[in-house]
């Protein structure tokens, strides 16, 4: 249903191997990634290490680098890579006719 999903914008205004924000109201803001073989994800924007903004990342296969200490994060599964440890949030997130959604009670429940 559309009203468990919250509707950010088309695909093609993220850019390949980038990512934009969503704010959520009363909680975390929300970055969204696009990969270079196109897949979308969605994780809360804050590393698990020290805070820094996943959206501001460099985006490497399925994984990004946290800007301030260069941790990799998995983007499926929010886990960070190799001895790192820590997990970010995830946001399910799904592709319906060229338009990005992200999981509306998932949003809530990472910011609360």
């Amino acid at each position: 249903m559309i009203g468990e999903w919250l509707d950010i914008g088309w695909l093609n205004e993220i850019p390949m191997r980038g990512s934009r924000t969503v704010p959520v109201d009363g909680g975390e803001e929300i970055a969204v990634f696009r990969t270079g073989d196109d897949k979308v994800f969605a994780l809360v924007n804050r590393c698990p290490h020290k805070g820094g903004p996943l959206s501001q990342g460099i985006i490497h296969g399925h994984s990004v680098a946290c800007p301030l200490h260069n941790w990799s994060i998995a983007l499926a599964t929010g886990e960070a890579q190799g001895e790192d440890k820590g997990c970010t949030p995830t946001i399910p997130v799904k592709i319906d006719g060229g338009r990005v959604l992200i999981c509306r009670a998932s949003t809530l429940k990472a910011a609360a």
